[in-house]
């Protein structure tokens, strides 16, 4: 059996044919909608994956993987075809989506891996977070799991808004022992904290608790999961493999030994370990009886690292182009499911263009607030195009990367300026008639090549030099 959908089956769910023309504000319909029979309002689950790329789970076209609960819940809400993250790495992705501007507008528009986290200020602390909005509207709120977001003092998640914090403050920590660089990398608050057990299943139980303890108010519950990043020698103990880490019963889920020395084996395990993690939080929501009144959002903060010999070429973003790091399809367009019941309709698909920092203006809406009027989001309230009600409320989305790395994208076309790439000038796709970028147009549209270049710069002057 294959384990993709055929390239046929992804041209038949890719674009719309143009996305609508910016709106501004809340979607019509959202605030007589956010609150359930009894008038709360609603709570937020937000789950980030890490480095899960666009072909990695079972409702995205892999048929070798078991992702029983991710694929149930597209099938409880609406699964995205061209949903994008707004950055290709973890860092400034995650400073993004929280904050819903993007990264050359916000300070934080690069991965600073040379510092370390607790001299990191990372996001600048003029910046506000979703957690901070959220609480003038009455809610509490917790991380649980991978902060990536800087930990010197201020810029910690309880500094930033958070209620409650307990997880991993780097990247990519080991899943059993939370080592990061030879040292302790996992926390509570702002304290060291030691754990026992699979860090997915830890993280996914603290999140439980935590709604546990707040189901009788608004809650915000972030849980950025560190699976499925890829393992790093450095995190190891001396003479210890550096593998893909799951449960002994993640691997029996496939007749897999534990002990297999295969990547692609071992990163199904981990995947399904996920999946399990998802799904114990989805299952505390069910015996709380609060699943009638929870917005639950799962994504991947990046594309899949699609890097030869380093154990990492196992992972999938078919049928896009590349993988994390740059902002080739595989980059970037990542998996994206959103569950809203009354508001989204059960098993159903939007192709409309959105991106990550949608959620910000999005949750501020479900909770009934007003968005700021002190600086300017690049996100837009998605709810409309989620529910099929609407086209996307993006007529452009835009992307700046590195030194030199630029995309921009109008409806079907993208245009893209890679540093990678073997022709450093502008090119265009026509990701209808070509999702893995494989043709250049810009010979063939030289005008519509010109107007996306000036749109593109007229955005990245009035994004670098405004509020």
């Amino acid at each position: 059996m294959s384990n993709h959908l055929s390239r046929r089956d992804f041209m038949s769910s890719a674009l719309s044919s143009a996305a609508a023309i910016a709106l501004s504000g809340c979607a019509g319909a959202i605030r007589q909608n956010a609150a359930d029979s009894s008038g709360g309002k609603s709570n937020i689950v937000l789950m980030f994956m890490d480095n899960v790329g666009y072909g990695d789970l079972g409702c995205y076209g892999n048929r070798a993987v078991k992702t029983p609960r991710i694929d149930r819940l597209a099938a409880e809400g609406v699964r995205c075809t061209d949903f994008y993250i707004a950055s290709p790495s973890c860092m400034p992705s995650r400073g993004a989506m929280l904050t819903g501007r993007h990264g050359i507008r916000n300070g934080l528009n690069e991965q600073l891996w040379k510092i370390d986290e607790h001299e990191q200020i990372a996001l600048p602390h003029s910046e506000k977070i979703l957690p901070r909005y959220l609480a003038s509207a009455g809610y509490v709120s917790g991380c649980f799991g991978k902060w990536n977001l800087g930990f010197a003092r201020g810029s910690r998640p309880t500094d930033r808004g958070f209620d409650e914090y307990f997880g991993n403050i780097s990247g990519n920590c080991d899943y059993y022992t939370y080592i990061y660089n030879g040292r302790n990398d996992l926390y509570h608050g702002t304290e060291p904290a030691k754990a026992e057990g699979y860090s997915t299943y830890v993280f996914a139980d603290a999140a439980c608790e935590f709604i546990r303890r707040n189901k009788d108010k608004p809650f915000f519950c972030y849980v950025p999961f560190n699976a499925a990043h890829y393992p790093n020698p450095k995190n190891k103990p001396a003479g210890t493999p550096c593998l893909w880490q799951a449960p002994d019963e993640a691997f029996a889920r496939y007749s897999y030994s534990p002990k297999t020395l295969d990547e692609r084996e071992r990163y199904r395990a981990v995947l399904t370990a996920m999946d399990d993690g998802i799904g114990r939080i989805l299952d505390k929501l069910d015996q709380l009886k609060l699943t009638k009144n929870t917005i639950v959002i799962l994504l991947s903060d990046n594309g899949a690292f699609i890097i030869p010999a380093r154990g990492m070429e196992c992972a999938s973003n078919y049928p896009l182009r590349a993988g994390g790091t740059t902002l080739w399809e595989g980059g970037i367009r990542v998996p994206c499911i959103v569950r809203w019941p009354g508001r989204i309709k059960p098993g159903t698909v939007c192709r409309e263009p959105l991106v990550s920092m949608d959620f910000v203006p999005m949750a501020l809406c479900a909770a009934g607030l007003d968005l700021p009027t002190d600086r300017a989001l690049d996100g837009k309230d998605p709810t409309d195009a989620l529910a099929g009600q609407a086209a996307s409320p993006h007529k452009y989305l835009y992307w700046s990367w590195g030194s030199n790395s630029a995309a921009i994208r109008m409806g079907r076309y993208k245009l893209l300026r890679e540093k990678q790439s073997t022709n450093q000038d502008w090119q265009l796709f026509d990701l209808e008639s070509d999702i893995g970028e494989t043709a250049n147009l810009r010979a063939a549209k030289p005008e519509l090549t010109e107007h996306l270049k000036a749109e593109y710069e007229r955005w990245e002057k009035e994004a670098t030099s405004g509020k």
